[in-house]
Formats: C-alpha cells, sequence, structure tokens
C-alpha cells in the first residue's frame, strides 16, 4: 500500500510535459516580431549595466584592484558554460521561458517548477537591484536629495532592511512595467535605442580612457599608497590571486541576464538558429565591454581611489572633464533603463508560460487582446519588483539574485546531461529501475554507439554521484581555509577524494553513448563542459553568505506550497493523465462487456 502511493506521488512530480505532440497545433498567441539584432539587443542591454557604471569601480577599489580586468574574463568563462547549456535549451525547444519548459521535458514537473520558481526571483530581484543602482547613482551625482530627505522624514531602523524607502527605484521600474505590458514590439524597439546609446557611451569611455590612460596606475608601489587607505599591496595584483578570484565571485552578477533572451521563444523569427546565436553574440560583446571599461577605469585613476557609487563620473570630474561626465552620466542613465528592460522584459513570458502549464494561478495567463501581452502579470511583476527595490539595500538584492540564478544554470547543466544519454532507441523498454548491471556495462566495455534502457540508467545514477559529490567537494573547499589542524586534515583528505570520483565518473560518462540528435546548437564537450559548470556553480553558491541561503529558503518554501495546494491539482499534464486514465477504464469495459 505504502509502495503504491509513493509510486504514485513520484509519478505526479516525473511527469513530464509532453509539448512535442503540441507542435503545429497550438496556435501562436504572441506575435513573431524579434530578429537576431533584437535579441542581441535584449540581451546585452540587460547584461551590460550595472557591471560597467558600477560593478566595476567597486570591486576594483577595495577586492581586486587594476585585475578587475581578470576578474570580469574569469567571470565571463563561468558564465559561458550555462551560456552554451541555455543557448542548446533555446534550439530544442522554441517556447516562452525555455530553462523550465525544457527542464519540464526533459526532467519532470516539479524540478522545472523550481526552476521556474528560481528564474522569477533571479529576474524580479536582478530587476529590483538595477533599479536601486540607477537611484543610487542619481542620488549621488546630484548630492544626495533623495537619501537625506528619506534618512530624516522615513528612516527604517531595520537590519534586515535598507536605511530609507526608495520611491525614486519605485517609479522607475514602474515607468519600465508600463512599456513591457504596452508590447513587445514598442518595448523592443526602445530598448534597441537605448541599448545603442550604452554602447555609444561604453566607447566614449573606452576612447577617452585610453587617451588619458597612465599605464603606471596598474603599477603602484606600496609605499605610494595614501595612509590610511585600503590599498592591499600595490601592483597590478594588490590584493593577490585570491582578491582576484573574489571578485570574479562578485562580478559574476554583471553576467546575470543573458538568460533573458531563452525567454522569447514564442515571440522570435526562426527561434531555433536565431537564439543560440544571439546568446553567443552577447556574451562575446559583454565580455569586450567589461575588460576594456574596466581597463581604461584602472589606467585613468587609482584603482584605491575610485568611486564605488558612481566611478565614472568622479573621474572625469577629477581630470577636469565636465562635459564628458555629463555625456557618460547621461548614457549611463539610458543603459540603466535598458538593463530594467531586459530583466523585466522574461518576468511576465515565464509566469505565463507556468500558469498556461496549471502550475500557477490561472488568471497570470491572461493574454491581453490589445498589446498581445500578458499585461496583467507584467504589472504585478512591476509592482512586486518595485517593492523589494524600495525596502532592501542593494547588496542584499544582489545576492538573492546570484543564489537562483546560480542554482538554475546548475540545474540547467543537470538537464543538458539528462538529455544527452537519454534512451533515444523506440525499440528499447522504458526505464522501471536496475536489473543486473555489470562492471562492464557500466564502463562501456563493448563500446556501444547507440543509447538505450541500460546506458540511460548507468547515465542518470552517475550524474547523480557527480552532483552530489560536487556538493560535498564545494562545501569543504568553502570552509578548508577557516579550519585548522585536525579539521583541516579530514577537509584536505575529502577534498583529495572528491576531486578523484569527480574525474572517474567524468571519465565513464564519457565512455557511454550519447543520443543522435539533429540540433541547429550543441553544447561542446559533453561531459566535461556541463560538469566543469555544474561545478563552479555550486562553489559560488557556497561562498554566499547564510542570511542569503535563509532569504531563498523562505521563497522556495513558499513555492513548494503554491505547487502543492495549487499546482499539483490544477497541472495541465495530470489533467490530461487523468482523462487518459478515464478513457483506458472505459475502453476496458467495453471489451470485458
Amino acid at each position: 500500500m505504502t509502495g503504491t502511493y509513493t509510486k504514485g506521488v513520484y509519478q505526479k512530480l516525473s511527469r513530464k510535459k509532453t509539448y512535442v505532440e503540441e507542435i503545429g497545433v497550438e496556435k501562436d498567441k504572441f506575435k513573431r516580431v524579434l530578429n537576431l539584432v533584437d535579441l542581441t539587443a535584449l540581451g546585452t542591454g540587460s547584461t551590460l549595466g550595472c557591471g560597467v557604471y558600477v560593478l566595476a569601480g567597486t570591486v576594483a577599489k577595495s577586492v581586486a584592484g587594476p585585475a578587475v580586468v581578470l576578474s570580469f574574463i574569469l567571470a565571463a568563462t563561468v558564465s559561458s558554460f550555462s551560456g552554451v547549456c541555455y543557448a542548446e535549451f533555446a534550439s530544442r525547444v522554441p517556447k516562452a521561458g525555455s530553462a523550465y519548459i525544457y527542464s519540464y521535458v526533459a526532467v519532470g514537473e516539479f524540478i522545472a517548477f523550481v526552476i521556474g520558481w528560481n528564474l522569477l526571483l533571479e529576474h524580479t530581484i536582478g530587476t529590483a537591484a538595477v533599479a536601486k543602482a540607477m537611484s543610487n547613482y542619481l542620488d549621488s551625482l546630484l548630492g544626495d536629495p533623495q537619501k537625506r530627505f528619506m534618512k530624516k522624514h522615513f528612516p527604517i531602523h531595520m537590519d534586515f532592511l535598507g536605511e530609507y524607502p526608495d520611491i525614486a527605484s519605485f517609479l522607475f521600474i514602474m515607468s519600465i512595467a508600463l512599456v513591457v505590458a504596452w508590447g513587445v514590439r514598442k518595448s523592443s524597439t526602445l530598448n534597441n535605442v537605448f541599448t545603442t546609446l550604452n554602447l555609444v557611451t561604453v566607447c566614449t569611455v573606452i576612447g577617452s580612457g585610453l587617451y588619458f590612460a597612465n599605464l603606471s596606475n596598474w603599477f603602484i608601489d606600496k609605499s605610494d599608497i595614501p595612509p590610511g587607505v585600503n590599498g592591499g599591496n600595490g601592483g597590478f595584483l594588490p590584493f593577490g590571486w585570491t582578491g582576484m578570484v573574489a571578485g570574479a565571485a562578485r562580478c559574476f552578477y554583471g553576467f546575470i541576464g543573458f538568460d533573458s533572451i531563452a525567454s522569447t521563444g514564442e515571440e522570435t523569427k526562426n527561434p531555433k538558429k536565431t537564439i543560440p546565436l544571439a546568446i553567443v553574440l552577447t556574451l562575446f560583446n559583454v565580455t569586450v565591454a567589461y575588460a576594456s571599461v574596466a581597463s581604461v577605469l584602472t589606467l585613468m585613476w587609482p584603482y584605491y581611489d575610485q568611486d564605488p557609487n558612481a566611478p565614472l563620473p568622479v573621474i572625469y570630474e577629477n581630470l577636469g572633464m565636465p562635459v564628458l561626465k555629463y555625456l557618460v552620466t547621461g548614457g549611463a542613465v539610458f543603459a540603466l533603463f535598458t538593463t530594467l528592460i531586459g530583466c523585466l522584459f522574461p518576468i511576465p513570458r515565464i509566469l505565463y508560460a507556468m500558469s498556461s502549464d496549471g502550475l500557477l494561478f490561472s488568471f497570470l495567463s491572461t493574454i491581453n487582446e490589445k498589446t498581445k501581452t500578458p499585461f496583467i502579470a507584467a504589472i504585478i511583476c512591476g509592482v512586486c519588483a518595485g517593492l523589494l527595490s524600495t525596502v532592501f539595500n542593494l547588496e542584499q538584492l544582489v545576492d538573492m539574485a546570484s543564489i537562483g540564478t546560480l542554482q538554475s544554470y546548475m540545474i540547467v547543466c543537470v538537464c543538458v546531461l539528462i538529455l544527452r544519454y537519454r534512451n533515444t532507441n523506440l525499440y528499447s523498454r522504458d526505464l522501471d529501475g536496475p536489473e543486473v548491471y555489470t562492471i562492464s556495462m557500466w564502463l562501456n566495455v563493448s563500446n556501444a554507439n547507440d543509447t538505450n534502457r541500460d546506458t540511460q540508467y548507468v547515465s542518470r545514477v552517475l550524474i547523480s554521484i557527480f552532483t552530489v559529490t560536487a556538493c560535498v567537494f564545494c562545501i569543504c573547499v568553502v570552509n578548508w581555509d577557516s579550519h585548522q589542524d585536525t579539521i583541516r586534515l579530514i577537509l584536505s583528505f575529502i577534498i583529495c577524494l572528491s576531486v578523484i570520483i569527480l574525474l572517474v565518473v567524468m571519465l565513464m560518462m564519457n565512455r557511454l553513448p550519447q543520443a543522435i540528435e539533429s540540433l541547429p546548437f550543441k553544447v561542446p564537450f559533453v561531459p566535461f563542459v556541463p560538469c566543469l559548470s555544474i561545478v563552479l556553480n555550486l562553489y559560488l553558491m557556497m561562498e554566499l553568505n547564510f542570511k542569503t541561503w535563509i532569504r531563498f529558503s523562505v521563497w522556495l518554501v513558499i513555492g513548494l506550497l503554491i505547487y502543492a495546494f495549487y499546482g499539483l491539482q490544477h497541472s495541465i499534464e495530470g489533467i490530461k493523465d487523468q482523462s487518459n486514465k478515464v478513457e483506458e477504464g472505459k475502453n476496458k469495459q467495453k471489451i470485458s462487456n
């Protein structure tokens, strides 16, 4: 009895979306108007914002020094692994909420809900963080009028909230939410204009930076650093290689946003080719821009004297260039508005996809007849993000956005592995469980070229072992430096053992046959690229503080309650299963009669 109940629950949680059968049947509800230029502009605009105008100066000042250039390159490398996994997802199923929808098809309903719920967190918090950065930027340039007024009349005396309600950031978000709700063509056109201005501003910064560059600012001697200033040991790596890596962890936030491209499948012309190419172009453009701006930023002015809130205007003011100061400030405002569009744009689309599947409330999937967009969902998203930006500070928002993003990236990489090793043999039996698996089968001694029931089972066990071992490895590495003597020795042993297991499991997966599929884009060097991405994403997650994990857990519990009390009962796939069972029962009754 218990076994039957457990099997029933497992079947509900692991039921998959039969999207492939719906291709060509379901009529498009969105307008397919976005092309490669639109998507590249959307991805570049949503990603190229805080990293250039705020993050580079902050990380250079107290974390990495001039090596912030290397920090951005390292963060881009980590992001690129997830980017290619997103690109393969997008090339498989061109539907809104691509990461969510294909995890639904490949893994099951429960994991899909977790991914979709985390994506909502990523983009909602990301929107709030960008609006907060924009508000701080403008307020700082104007002499902090909002900050002084709000702290005097409406102070917030709570440690887990900001110092004062940020009304400006709320107004910024609501203005963008209205644009996104009005229509995709209108918002994408506005986004293209803002992105062009953003790129012009970045080129202006790079050009002027090369003119005012002073190479000696990369090799400042420790004795030349003013007393009382935290400048490390001077030179290109004033805080050492550890500072550069710590800077990369922080710079990772600057690459959040490229995955917004993957959620536009239903509004894109020829999505299977356009979306992967747009993701690759976006990552390339943003990496070049970040590395270039970080270089000239630290070449124009000493790293220890950077302004953490608005570095570029302060540098131009110190150099006696007021015209460039205001030009760059204007460009930064447009850039951050573009980032707001990129962060807010996917949220109503993800809500639409999840509510259309019955996992979230049905009114969120309502498409406005006039604008052809999920108008209600867009406004609700704007209000929620606006309230968050009003009461939380920037650091709290960045941490929250990072943890949701990293977990989603990790699950996406796991899904890629599952898909590559799945059984595509139509004549092979379904996966019911293990029978007898010999060592030769685990090592694929027979050199099987086609996937089957057995290789699929072996691959999923290996993927599970790899993921659990990677968690143990990352926890031990993060805590190794804070312990001494016996505990450190134990952690060292576990780390070495984990590395051996991870390498052996990867080599065993590499021996297994992969599914033969014709896709416009595939992740290269499987299983090594997805496996490395899993480890890196887990490591960065473990670096986040305890309070961030608590907030993330609260968000996850809220989502699980919604799924348990609403999603399970209203799931479209669940309703299909019930209908099929009723139909089968009727057919059996007819046959028996």
